[in-house]
């Protein structure tokens, strides 16, 4: 018998794989230093404890100018009833599909500053589709499921990603010099969730550990 749950992850591979690749990866490609620094970054808790799902970001100064892609797909499902990812980074300008997964019906919405929107109810198997060409943080809802929440991080920089369930993040290419860390959790508690400091990026590998106050 099959896995109801593999045949669902199939599902969404599929369907976001299907996708035209303009759309997936926001019709641009990333301008990286050549050789330059990879820089690891931590995120933790006041009691130390990894946060999972921080966005951290770095912006350069000596960052090309050209056009962002991100290795991972523009794409931000409903499946269970849940966003998944539950927080996605994408590059500013990006089209993010929206397939939805469920048996059931959903409304998506945004009150957030960077992109108010609304995508009217559509059904399961049916992709819908949404443009951010502003940066800032995308609180996402469906009218019809209030438990539901996810998020769209967007950004200008192609040195961004998020922590995985170490509180890690590895960004490549990194120019050395003096650079401003980012970093984003929709629970962090500051103003617009989010803390910014001075990095200075060495040339060579290197490690940061960030502390952060969680809500």
């Amino acid at each position: 018998m099959v896995n109801m749950r593999t045949l669902s992850d199939l599902r969404l591979r599929a369907c976001v794989a299907a996708l035209p690749l303009a759309m997936l990866a926001g019709g641009a490609i990333a301008v990286q230093a050549a050789g330059g620094a990879s820089v690891r970054v931590q995120v933790v808790d006041a009691n130390g404890l990894p946060v999972r799902d921080a966005v951290v970001e770095l912006h350069s100064s000596k960052a090309g100018s050209g056009p962002i892609r991100f290795p991972w797909k523009m794409g931000m499902a409903q499946r269970n009833q849940q966003f998944v990812p539950g927080t996605l980074v994408v590059a500013r300008g990006s089209t993010v599909a929206f397939p939805n997964l469920d048996t059931v019906r959903h409304s998506i919405y945004s009150f957030s500053k960077p992109a108010r929107f609304e995508i009217e109810l559509y059904g399961r198997d049916q992709t819908r589709t949404h443009t951010f060409p502003i940066t800032g943080s995308v609180k996402l809802g469906c009218n019809i499921h209030d438990q539901m929440r996810g998020y769209i991080r967007v950004t200008d920089t192609p040195f961004a990603g998020k922590t995985d369930h170490n509180g890690y993040v590895t960004l490549e290419g990194m120019p050395a010099g003096a650079s401003r860390l980012t970093v984003w959790h929709p629970q962090l508690r500051s103003p617009a969730n989010e803390t910014k400091s001075a990095f200075s990026v060495n040339g060579a590998s290197q490690t940061h550990k960030l502390k952060v106050d969680l809500r």
